[in-house]
C-alpha cells in the first residue's frame, strides 16, 4: 500500500515519468521515508517500555558484579535497547568505567550501541528482510563481544586518562514505575528520540535516492564487486571519516546494494560508519590515551573487514 501511495504520488499527482531518474529518486525517497519512520515509531515506543525494567543504576550494578565474558555479553545485548550514535554512547561508557565495570566489558557496550540496536534491526528488516536483518545483529554482537573480551585481555586500564578513575559516581535510587508512567516516558522517549533522529534518516534517505535515481548500475560494482578483493577494507576506510547512525546510514546501505555493490562490503561499510568515526575519535581522545584508542579502532576495524569477507563468501 505504501509502494502504491508513493507511485500514485510522484507518477499520477506530480507528474514525473516512469522510470526517469528524478521519478525513481523521488519515488524511493517518499517510499522509504515513510516506512522508516513507520517501523520506527513503533518499535522504539515498545522498546523504551521494556527499558524502564533496566535503569541506569540497576544495568551498572549487573554489569559491575558478573564475570567477564558474561558481562561482555551482557554490555553487548544491552547495546540493542540503548539506540546510540557513537558518540551518544561515550557519556555511559565513562559511566560504566566509573562505576567498576571491566574495562573490556564498556568496549563491548561502546562497540554494540551505535552498531547493534532496534533502530538498524528494524530497518534491516524491512529494507532486507529478516535473514539478513538477523545475521547483522549477530555478527556486530560477535564484533562486540570478542573486540572487547581482547581489549579487556590487554590489560590496558591504564591508558584510560587518570581523572576518569578519579571520579565517583554516586548509587541513586531505584525507582519503580506505574504501567501509566512507563507508557508516558515511552511516548515522551520515542518523540525525543526521533526528534534527534529524523535529520539523519532524511539525509541517509536522500543520498540513498539519488544514488538510486542517478549512479550509474555499474560504476560501484567496478570497484565494490565481488571480484576485487580489496572492496571490503576499502569501504571500511571510507567509512570510518563519515558520521551517522543506523538510521541515517541504512537507506544509503539500501541504495548501494541495488547497485550491486556486495552485501558483505556495504554492511562492512554500514558498521563503520557506526562504530567507527572521527567525531567519536575527538570525543573518546578526552577519555583514553593515544594507544587505547588506537588499539580499539584497529581491532574493530579488522573484525568489521572479516565479517565483510565473510557475508560476501556466504550470501
Amino acid at each position: 500500500m505504501l509502494k502504491q501511495f508513493a507511485d500514485w504520488l510522484v507518477f499520477s499527482i506530480i507528474g514525473l515519468i516512469p522510470g526517469s531518474r528524478a521519478g525513481e529518486a523521488l519515488d524511493f525517497f517518499i517510499y522509504d521515508t515513510i516506512k522508516i519512520f513507520l517501523l520506527l515509531t513503533t518499535i522504539i515506543f515498545v522498546v523504551a517500555i521494556i527499558r524502564t525494567s533496566f535503569p541506569p543504576e540497576k544495568t551498572k550494578r549487573l554489569l559491575s558484579h558478573k564475570r567477564e565474558y558474561i558481562g561482555n555479553v551482557l554490555a553487548a545485548l544491552l547495546g540493542i535497547v540503548t539506540p546510540f550514535c557513537s558518540c551518544s554512547a561515550v557519556p555511559l561508557f565513562i559511566g560504566f568505567v566509573e562505576s567498576g565495570v571491566p574495562l573490556g566489558v564498556t568496549f563491548s557496550f561502546l562497540i554494540s550501541s551505535p552498531m547493534v540496536n532496534e533502530v538498524a534491526l528494524i530497518m534491516l528488516w524491512g529494507l532486507f528482510g529478516w535473514k539478513i536483518a538477523l545475521i547483522y545483529i549477530g555478527t556486530g554482537l560477535l564484533v562486540a563481544v570478542v573486540a572487547g573480551i581482547v581489549i579487556g585481555k590487554l590489560k590496558m586500564e591504564q591508558y584510560v586518562q587518570d581523572y576518569v578513575w578519579e571520579m565517583q559516581v554516586g548509587n541513586a535510587e531505584i525507582v519503580q514505575l506505574s504501567f501509566r508512567e512507563k507508557l508516558d516516558y515511552a511516548r515522551g522517549y520515542t518523540l525525543e528520540l526521533l526528534r534527534k533522529i529524523w535529520p539523519y534518516v532524511v539525509v541517509g534517505v536522500g543520498l540513498g535516492a539519488f544514488i538510486h535515481g542517478y549512479v550509474p548500475a555499474d560504476f560501484l560494482a567496478r570497484w565494490a564487486g565481488r571480484d576485487n578483493p580489496l572492496a571490503v577494507p576499502i569501504a571500511v576506510a571510507l567509512g570510518v571519516p563519515l558520521y551517522s547512525n543506523a538510521a541515517g546510514v541504512i537507506p544509503i546501505v539500501h541504495a548501494l546494494t541495488e547497485k550491486g555493490m556486495a552485501i558483505g562490503t556495504v554492511l562492512a561499510f554500514m558498521m563503520a560508519v557506526t562504530a567507527l568515526s572521527l567525531p567519536e575519535a575527538i570525543i573518546l581522545k578526552n577519555v583514553l590515551k593515544n594507544r587505547l584508542l588506537v588499539v580499539f579502532f584497529g581491532i574493530v576495524a579488522l573484525a568489521i573487514v572479516c565479517v565483510g569477507y565473510l557475508f560476501n563468501a556466504i550470501l
